[in-house]
């Protein structure tokens, strides 16, 4: 039974080796959740991405595939854009082949700016949405729990929320647990975040043992805090990640959240759940779970718990989705669409 579960902190230095850190794209205007005019001004730089002098920037919006690019390291234009509500994404590209992006999203009318979307989500936050489509994710066995097993990625059209998806194929043995990652910022000064996902599970999800949230931050004094929150088939609750020892001799554990219930098993087939997820963590490393929400749903877990690990990492946000097998073998297809993580 895996109500607890040991963090492979192996495999997660190697994360940092696999995929580079990213800098960070930053928007001046307009600001996340503003009301603008069908045309407004975008005010954007990126000097450096990944290391690399940035040679390009660039800007899209929702899912087209469309993308405007100006040469150099800033935007400063008037844009314009069709009524209704809309996510900017803002991108910069470095000399070597590198990839940044930042997200605001924005409500265009016939007038007027300013304005907040009115969620937990501050209008100062920065987003970066449809991580799913990204380049960079990478799949690996997590050797901190038992058995072995393999994966397998695609974007692909269907099913998805808004034109696209990522689907995650794992086979595994003796419960065996695939990690699929993403490193996509090296902002190291946040200290809250939301997390907003779709997930979709076919008939499969018999063989699935949880469904793991994840999303680690390198702090400004270059320690980690491993932030997770898991949809637990054993425990049938609502788990969260603990540190129980120190940042230099780690005892990474899941602990489930009593009154709370989830178990992946019993999720409707062939249909889309929301997942989103709050919180927030001080510079000591100490880590408050908020809430986690499921289809509207509201589970409260109000803890605070110690969360940081020295790993040695450069500046690095990292999402990971975790898929965990129930049995002695089998596969399983779980899809994500339209994940956003937004910071302040």
């Amino acid at each position: 039974m895996k109500a607890l579960r040991f963090f492979s902190i192996a495999s997660s230095v190697f994360l940092s080796i696999a995929v580079p850190a990213m800098a960070g794209v930053t928007i001046g205007s307009p600001s996340n959740g503003d009301q603008v005019s069908s045309q407004f001004r975008l005010s954007a730089w990126a000097p450096n991405c990944s290391s690399q002098s940035v040679s390009n920037m660039g800007y899209s919006f929702d899912s087209s595939s469309d993308t405007t690019v100006v040469k150099g390291q800033s935007i400063d234009w008037n844009i314009s854009s069709s009524s209704g509500h809309h996510t900017l994404h803002v991108k910069a590209w470095g000399d070597k082949g590198s990839s940044c992006v930042a997200d605001v999203d924005i409500d265009v009318t016939s007038g007027g700016s300013g304005g907040s979307d009115g969620s937990l989500v501050p209008s100062n936050a920065t987003s970066v949405s449809n991580l799913e489509a990204m380049s960079g994710w990478h799949a690996e066995h997590d050797d901190g729990g038992p058995g072995s097993s393999s994966g397998s990625m695609q974007v692909v059209s269907s099913p998805s929320v808004s034109g696209s998806a990522r689907e995650f194929d794992s086979e595994f043995s003796n419960n065996g647990d695939e990690r699929y990652s993403l490193t996509f910022s090296d902002d190291t000064s946040a200290t809250n975040f939301f997390y907003d996902a779709w997930v979709y599970l076919t008939s499969s999800s018999s063989n699935i043992g949880n469904l793991e949230f994840d999303v680690n931050q390198t702090m400004p004094d270059g320690k980690t805090v491993l932030i997770g929150v898991q949809c637990d088939g054993y425990t049938k609750h609502w788990s969260y990640t603990v540190n129980t020892g120190s940042d230099f001799n780690p005892s990474l554990h899941w602990v489930a959240k009593s009154g709370t219930y989830c178990d992946p098993r019993v999720w409707s087939q062939y249909a889309w759940h929301h997942v989103q997820a709050y919180f927030s963590h001080d510079d000591s490393g100490y880590i408050t779970y908020h809430s986690v929400w499921l289809d509207g749903a509201e589970a409260a877990m109000d803890e605070t718990v110690f969360g940081e690990v020295e790993l040695g990492w450069g500046p690095t946000i990292n999402t990971q989705f975790q898929v965990d097998g129930l049995g002695s073998s089998g596969h399983s297809t779980a899809y994500l669409s339209n994940l956003t993580v937004s910071r302040w």
